[in-house]
């Protein structure tokens, strides 16, 4: 894996909360789902610039949504993750548990 393939540990989880939403991925589903499955409270604006840089470099695409009365006309931009996307997941998961291989982790 050549340096700057790997995914950030946030990278990861965004990818999966979307993987996990599938049509109901847009900035804020992903936020709950992130804080509900890892507890982790993550600002908005984290997973906005986060969802930004994936889709800058491919591995997730958007669409918007058509314009809806419950937020006052305004569309949604649903997210996907492409196949790049899928790819570079599956390589980093496989780097970190080869790393992780034969590994006893034990409190500090």
């Amino acid at each position: 894996m050549a340096k700057g393939d790997a995914l950030g540990e946030f990278e990861q989880i965004v990818l999966l909360a979307i993987l996990r939403l599938r049509q109901d991925a847009y900035g804020m589903t992903v936020r709950r789902e992130i804080e509900a499955r890892t507890g982790r409270e993550s600002a908005i604006g984290a997973v906005y610039a986060t969802l930004d840089r994936l889709e800058s470099k491919g591995l997730v695409r958007s669409r918007e949504t058509e314009p809806t009365a419950d937020r006052g006309g305004r569309p949604r931009r649903i997210y996907q993750v492409t196949a790049a996307g899928s790819k570079s997941l599956e390589r980093t998961q496989k780097a970190l548990a080869s790393m992780m291989e034969g590994l006893k982790l034990r409190p500090v």
